[in-house]
C-alpha cells in the first residue's frame, strides 16, 4: 500500500472508485489514507461481507455498492481514482475501460493491479502445479513467468501510461492457508467432485509435511501500472 501512496494514489480527500472489490481489501487497508473509498463488485455476498468489516472497524470512509464494472451507474466526471486489483482480465475490457474513462475526472488516474505466483523460481509452487495438473489436465492457471509489460489496446485514444512497477516479493502462508488457497482454484475447486477434491487435499497435505516449517514464504510477483486519463473536459 506504501508503494500506492508514492504513486499518488490514496491522497486525503481523493475520491476513489475500487472496482471488482471483493471484501473491500484495498480501502479496508488505505482507509487510513483519509480518501473517501467506494467499493463495488457484482457479488452482494462479497460486497455485504465488506460492509461488515467496514461497520466492525469503525470504518466509515467507506462506500458500498452492488455493480459490474462495466456498468457502475455512478455520475460523469465522479472519481479522482479508478482502481482495479487482481481482477481486470475477468473484466470486458473495451466496456470496462470506457466506464473507467467516463466516471473518471479529466485527468484522473486508473490503477491496475495484479499478482502472480512464480512456478519456475520457487520450488514449492512448482510442485504444487505438477499435483493440480495430475487431478485436472486441463488447468490453465499455471506455468506464469515474469511479465513483460506491452501498452493495451484498450488504453489507446483514451489513457497515457503514468507508472509501471513490477517487483517480487515472499509471501508468508501457514500450509493450512497455502492449501485452502489452491483449493480454491479453478483447477481444483470449480472442476472437480467433492471426492476428487478431498484426494488431493489428503495428497497435498501429506507432500507438505517434508517441508519443515510453520510458514511458507512463496514467491510472487506483483504489478502495477497507472494510467492517466487524457480526458479534458
Amino acid at each position: 500500500m506504501l508503494k500506492l501512496i508514492a504513486f499518488g494514489i490514496g491522497k486525503k480527500g481523493q475520491k476513489i472508485l475500487d472496482l471488482g472489490s471483493g471484501t473491500a481489501v484495498l480501502p479496508v487497508n488505505m482507509y487510513h489514507t483519509g480518501a473517501e473509498f467506494t467499493a463495488t463488485d457484482i457479488s452482494e455476498n462479497q460486497i455485504e461481507f465488506g460492509r461488515k468489516i467496514a461497520k466492525e472497524r469503525k470504518l466509515d470512509n467507506i462506500n458500498f455498492k452492488v455493480c459490474s464494472a462495466e456498468n457502475t451507474g455512478f455520475e460523469d466526471n465522479t472519481f479522482d481514482v479508478v482502481t482495479a486489483v487482481q481482477c481486470f482480465q475477468y473484466f470486458n475490457a473495451d466496456k470496462a475501460t470506457k466506464e473507467i474513462r467516463r466516471v473518471l475526472k479529466p485527468d484522473g488516474l486508473f490503477c491496475k493491479i495484479f499478482m502472480d505466483w512464480l512456478p519456475f523460481e520457487d520450488e514449492v509452487i512448482g510442485e504444487m502445479e505438477n499435483l493440480v495438473l495430475k487431478y485436472s489436465p486441463d488447468w490453465n492457471g499455471c506455468g506464469f513467468e515474469k511479465f513483460r509489460y506491452s501498452y493495451p489496446d484498450w488504453a489507446e485514444n483514451g489513457f497515457n501510461i503514468e507508472t509501471i512497477h513490477s517487483y517480487d516479493v515472499g509471501l508468508e502462508f501457514s500450509k493450512e492457508e497455502w492449501l485452502g488457497r489452491i483449493k480454491s482454484c479453478r483447477g481444483i475447486g470449480a472442476s472437480l467432485s467433492k471426492e476428487r477434491i478431498t484426494e488431493f487435499e489428503n495428497e497435498y497435505r501429506k507432500r507438505l509435511e517434508k517441508y519443515d516449517t510453520d510458514l511458507l514464504k512463496l514467491k510472487h510477483q506483483i504489478h502495477i501500472e497507472i494510467y492517466k486519463s487524457t480526458k479534458t473536459f
